[in-house]
């Protein structure tokens, strides 16, 4: 799959001193077990958060690809798609989504690029629909994210983001462990993301397994999103940089920019991502940046 990231082409990222979670790598391994079922749950997902049925003639961009399946789920709905991401891993997972379902497709491009970088999405032009899922929080520096991710919606286009819910102190003793986590050989890092997983998931479990049911919530976990229950607990525990917002500092942001709330939906104060569907508007004194 390496060998495919010649097929994109790469643009020039800001570096950074801190040591990032590979989240190529743990998506290249949610790949294994890619089924025609997740597929198509990613599919419906799309289509219940974007409430059409098709995005036939719609032009569609996926901000930090990572493993491709919300870029195949949108050329599979007939959008023209550009991915792009920060990490060539990543990349080269969407490569591979591309390679065994659209291979000879010209209207869907992958780009290793940054969404920090200006200069890159000065010449990318404007979409009906930007995508960026769980990913401006990694960034670094996400407010710079948020203000560049703007400039990529069409006036009445659609933008859809997930940032990380602010838990306050929580969020910080969250920070720690990632920061942990991202410094421990690769040994090591179980030390990590064993006593994690059961913070996160042994509650449910127990309760499953008490009501004679065991696992079913993990079993059925990919239902909504059509993503791997493990491949997501080691982003969680793994992903920094880190960066977290509470829903109403992210719908200010967007709203003071000539942008539309169509969609909220909440991690109802717990840890995980609160979900945004904007739609951008074109009416004074927004219509200069429309």
């Amino acid at each position: 799959m390496h060998s495919q990231i010649e097929q994109v082409n790469s643009h020039s990222a800001p570096s950074s001193s801190d040591r990032r979670f590979e989240f190529g790598r743990n998506w290249s391994q949610f790949l294994r077990v890619l089924s025609t079922e997740r597929i198509e749950t990613a599919e419906r997902s799309l289509q219940t958060l974007l409430s059409v049925e098709d995005l036939q003639g719609k032009s569609f961009v996926d901000v930090g690809s990572g493993s491709g399946l919300f870029s195949l789920a949108a050329k599979r709905l007939g959008a023209s798609v550009l991915s792009f991401d920060f990490d060539p891993d990543s990349v080269a997972c969407t490569v591979e989504l591309k390679r065994r379902y659209f291979p000879q497709d010209t209207k869907w491009r992958i780009e290793q690029g940054s969404i920090l970088d200006e200069e890159y999405l000065r010449a990318m032009g404007q979409f009906d629909v930007v995508y960026s899922w769980g990913v401006l929080h990694h960034t670094g520096a996400m407010w710079v994210a948020l203000e560049r991710v703007v400039q990529l919606v069409k006036a009445g286009g659609t933008l859809v983001v997930a940032i990380y819910n602010d838990q306050e102190g929580r969020s910080r003793r969250w920070l720690m462990v990632k920061r942990a986590y991202n410094v421990l050989p690769a040994w090591a890092k179980g030390l990590v993301v064993w006593p994690a997983f059961v913070r996160l998931w042994g509650k449910t479990i127990l309760r499953d397994l008490l009501r004679g049911h065991p696992f079913r919530s993990w079993s059925q976990y990919g239902r909504e999103r059509g993503m791997s229950p493990w491949r997501d607990v080691v982003d969680w525990v793994g992903g920094y940089p880190f960066e977290v917002a509470k829903p109403e500092a992210i719908f200010d942001y967007f709203t003071a920019r000539g942008f539309v709330l169509k969609k909220l939906k909440t991690c109802g104060g717990g840890h995980g991502c609160n979900e945004f569907v904007f739609e951008r508007q074109c009416v004074a004194p927004f219509a200069r940046l429309c």
